[in-house]
């Protein structure tokens, strides 16, 4: 079995879809601290003027070290603000008519005090439908197992009785040191090696790394096809090491 965790985010980019396209069981990891300004509570969408951030708004004062899974909406109006940037820059896309009046309403179905994990998973379980992957999304919560980093990681793998991990790429820094603990536990690990595909996209140049609603919303049904289109074999640790090995001494 395959397992690729992630923390739960707002809007991902395609690169989140791909990793999750390729696994048998997508781990939610919920039951970590909370990192205010991070992706877990923003994403981008393309302007005429370029990259733009929509931010859902949170509770964090006095908070410092809250779980994500504990984090709590400040209030609603962020999504009358988001919902309406959306309808400014993708109003006239071919498939915005199409798929905004759902989101829409998965998006307004928040209220105060709702906790920002169920409105990402509201809207990741709406955007998997919309591409049409059924790859099963584990709340990492709801595995009760305990650990900091790789160990935890490891447990999860093992909890889920999984023989291979596909890790995001942005975590090589820290878990090639640390691979032995997955070794120990017989987990093979690769990395995730995705390729940025462009697409049509409103308002040229085109500019990678939005959230996949940018492409959802112009590029509609073939927006799977597009994500897959990025996808390379996954990086074996020795490939990721001699990378980050070329990069230092450049």
């Amino acid at each position: 079995m395959k397992v690729a965790i992630c923390q739960p985010t707002y809007l991902p980019w395609l690169g989140y879809f791909d990793l999750m396209d390729q696994v048998d069981r997508f781990v939610l990891l919920d039951n970590v601290q909370f990192e205010k300004q991070s992706w877990q509570q923003r994403n981008r969408i393309k302007t005429p003027t370029g990259l733009q951030w929509l931010t859902v708004p949170v509770v964090f004062r006095g908070r410092l070290n809250q779980m994500i899974r504990d984090v709590e909406v400040r209030e609603t109006d962020f999504a009358r603000t988001h919902l309406r940037a959306l309808e400014i820059s993708y109003g006239r896309a071919p498939f915005f008519s199409r798929f905004f009046p759902q989101f829409a309403s998965s998006l307004q179905e928040v209220k105060a005090g709702a906790r920002l994990l169920d409105l990402n998973l509201r809207l990741l379980k709406w955007i998997t439908a919309a591409l049409g992957v059924s790859t099963s999304l584990v709340l990492a919560s709801s595995l009760n197992v305990e650990g900091k980093r790789t160990q935890l990681l490891s447990n999860i793998c093992q909890r889920l009785v999984a023989t291979e991990y596909i890790s995001p790429i942005g975590s090589a820094e820290y878990l090639l040191q640390e691979l032995p603990i997955l070794e120990d536990a017989r987990v093979k690990t690769t990395f995730h090696n995705y390729v940025h595909p462009q697409y049509q996209q409103r308002f040229p140049p085109f500019i990678p790394f939005a959230s996949v609603i940018d492409l959802i919303f112009n590029e509609g049904e073939r927006a799977m096809e597009i994500i897959r289109s990025g996808r390379r074999v996954p990086l074996t640790s020795e490939q990721v090491d001699g990378r980050m090995t070329e990069v230092k001494e450049a």
